[in-house]
């Protein structure tokens, strides 16, 4: 971290997942930086951070401890408290945070409203259909001829969408979000649509409200599975370069997608400021839109940063200022891959408070780094927290190097009940 007497002394971080860990790793390599919070954090984050015991979800708690602790930057990881509107908290209050406003993160917030955003300026995405009553859903579903999608219109932790391929799965996607409530109110409305096929891409960028800095590519493995069998989670795993984003594609994916959107978003009174993810199928018929999200993908971040050779603070900093207009990115050409250990069981039900070892000797493998995403440190210890548990991740000169220096540190970490996916980023070799 940066000496005594820097631009930007101290710098807080919001959240507790391995999205953060790694924003936290990425922040205390800056020479801007002098001392670096996380609330809540976790076990890997206490290593680097000074843990604060506020949840991500506390906005006036994290308000009063950014104030009296005169925090310089805060950068949310979380999309719950984006949706909130912290980011309009703290602005209120003159501190300087990073992310979009609550307005803006209603594009992740609500799935209707995004949809609703990308049809008046022009977006591709599927075509869609809202439902406030689940007898009308019933009756669409019943209606139509082919492969549907059925998502909750609120946030859902990653869950909250349903790929059905037949009738009888949409019914019961349906039933689960708009009459059991397995997403709470989040499964009040409901949209359905035209399932998209092709191959799928994570397109990440920092926007200042206007000029926009494309980060690196990525591929996510949503399914819990190898061979992407199982139900949905939030993330097995990710990949970056993703081979399927050619140059051409990636210029196109911005000319379509990206800068229609904020550029539209400007025009409706919304100013975006802050990391824009968009979810993107590439069909026969070009890009698509499959969701927006507001904040850093995880687990593509732990792909990503490694990679980034440039300054996430100044990042940070030129979007609040509206300054990123020119600024390049510099990027290491190597290969990262990110692997997800999972508790047993994950995305349903698992058991906590199980010892991880072999931590260490993964972590002092050559361009290894293991973040943490569910972890809480005991007596010198690590005990699992939560579902995903670690990102195992690794660089290496092309993908094949990649995959084989992650999988090799994954090797030497073991916990009761451990599952990972043994085929991340095996896609990209097929698509060289």
């Amino acid at each position: 971290m940066g000496e005594e007497g820097s631009d930007f002394v101290k710098v807080l971080v919001i959240g507790s997942g391995g999205r953060e860990h790694a924003m936290c790793w990425k922040i205390a390599q800056s020479e801007k930086v002098d001392s670096l919070f996380c609330a809540p954090g976790n076990g890997g984050i206490s290593r680097i951070a000074k843990l604060v015991d506020i949840k991500a979800g506390d906005i006036n708690g994290l308000l009063k401890f950014a104030r009296s602790n005169s925090i310089d930057l805060t950068a949310v990881g979380p999309e719950v408290a984006l949706v909130k509107g912290i980011v309009d908290s703290f602005q209120k209050e003159g501190l300087r945070i990073f992310g979009p406003s609550g307005r803006a993160a209603m594009l992740e917030g609500s799935k209707i409203f995004a949809k609703q955003t990308m049809k008046r300026w022009g977006v591709p995405t599927a075509d869609f259909q809202v439902f406030s009553d689940h007898k009308d859903a019933e009756k669409y579903i019943e209606q139509s001829n082919f492969s549907l999608v059925v998502k909750a219109d609120g946030l859902a932790a990653g869950k909250g969408v349903t790929v059905c391929r037949t009738k009888d799965e949409a019914l019961c996607a349906v039933k689960e979000a708009m009459i059991d409530k397995i997403f709470g109110a989040s499964g009040d409305n409901v949209l359905i649509e035209e399932c998209l096929e092709g191959e799928e891409a994570s397109i990440i960028v920092i926007s200042d409200g206007e000029a926009v800095v494309p980060l690196a590519t990525s591929q996510d493995h949503k399914r819990a599975l190898d061979g992407d069998n199982g139900p949905n989670t939030g993330g097995m795993g990710a990949y970056s370069p993703a081979p399927v984003v050619t140059p051409e594609l990636e210029r196109r994916i911005m000319d379509e997608v990206i800068y229609p959107l904020v550029g539209g978003m400007a025009k409706d009174g919304i100013r975006y400021k802050g990391v824009l993810y968009a979810g993107i199928m590439v069909t026969d018929e070009g890009p698509k839109v499959l969701e927006f999200n507001v904040r850093f993908g995880d687990p593509e971040t732990q792909a990503i940063f490694p990679r980034l050779k440039s300054d996430l603070v100044e990042l940070m900093e030129r979007a609040i200022d509206g300054d990123l207009k020119g600024i390049t990115v510099s990027w290491d050409k190597r290969s990262c891959v990110c692997v997800v250990m999972a508790s047993g069981g994950y995305p349903g039900k698992y058991e906590k408070e199980k010892e991880i070892t072999g931590l260490d000797a993964a972590g002092k493998m050559k361009d290894i780094v293991v973040f943490h995403a569910a972890t809480r440190q005991s007596r010198g210890r690590y005990m699992t927290s939560g579902g995903r548990v670690l990102g195992v991740t690794g660089l290496g000169d092309g993908i094949e190097a990649a995959i084989k220096n992650t999988y090799k540190a994954a090797s030497k970490i073991k916990f009761d009940k451990m599952h990972f996916r043994k085929d991340i980023a095996k896609r990209a070799l097929v698509m060289r």
